[in-house]
């Protein structure tokens, strides 16, 4: 089987419009949230690359886990139905080898999971595992999205959502550099200047 990279990537962002669709994943965690991290993965790939040409070959992996991440997510869908229903869909874009890393990316890659079990082994694609886990924190920054988050999945209202937000960004994502959750070069960097300005937008929603 030998695709584009452009046909791997189409198809993980129409399964990201249909399992949104189906199992209601508001926009915190869909369409939006899929292509940020994307992006990031892109980026920190870029920076990567020079000290590891290996990441080249294995960008087909990287970007569609970026993609697809959250379509496992346990918030919305069982994690393993949404395993075995993402395996099932990429089969005409990926490899059976593939899917099989891709799937063990997106299933150990969430912060809670890293805080629990610690990072797994995945061997020659540990460093891919770390760019999109990395590309998934580096987008966590945006409080607005975990405002939107409270307010279309928990159905609170704006203020309390706001509330609920300043607080689990104090105690999670402000510590997300100082608990060393970033190895590359680019998301030292990057998360740096989202954190600060992270900083700024959370007062900004505290005097609100």
């Amino acid at each position: 089987m030998k695709l584009l990279y452009s046909d791997i990537v189409n198809a993980a962002f129409q399964y990201v419009i249909n399992t949104s669709y189906k199992y209601n994943i508001d926009e915190s965690h869909a369409f939006k949230h899929s292509m940020d991290v994307f992006h990031y993965a892109n980026k920190i790939v870029l920076s990567e690359l020079p000290n590891n040409l290996f990441l080249e070959k294995q960008s087909d992996i990287i970007s569609a886990s970026a993609i697809v991440h959250d379509m496992c997510d346990k918030k919305y869908v069982n994690e393993n139905t949404g395993v075995i229903e993402l395996d099932y869909f990429m089969k005409d874009y990926m490899t059976s080898s593939q899917r099989d890393i891709m799937s063990n990316i997106v299933s150990t890659m969430s912060y809670s999971t890293v805080k629990l079990n610690g990072y797994p082994d995945l061997g020659a694609y540990q460093l891919s595992y770390h760019i999109v886990r990395e590309a998934d924190l580096l987008s966590a920054y945006d409080i607005d999205r975990c405002v939107i988050y409270g307010m279309m999945k928990e159905k609170l209202p704006y203020k309390t959502a706001v509330t609920r937000a300043l607080e689990l960004f104090d105690r999670r994502v402000l510590k997300y550099r100082s608990d060393n959750l970033f190895i590359t070069d680019y998301s030292k960097r990057e998360s740096l200047i989202l954190h600060n300005n992270c900083l700024y937008d959370m007062e900004a929603l505290s005097k609100e």
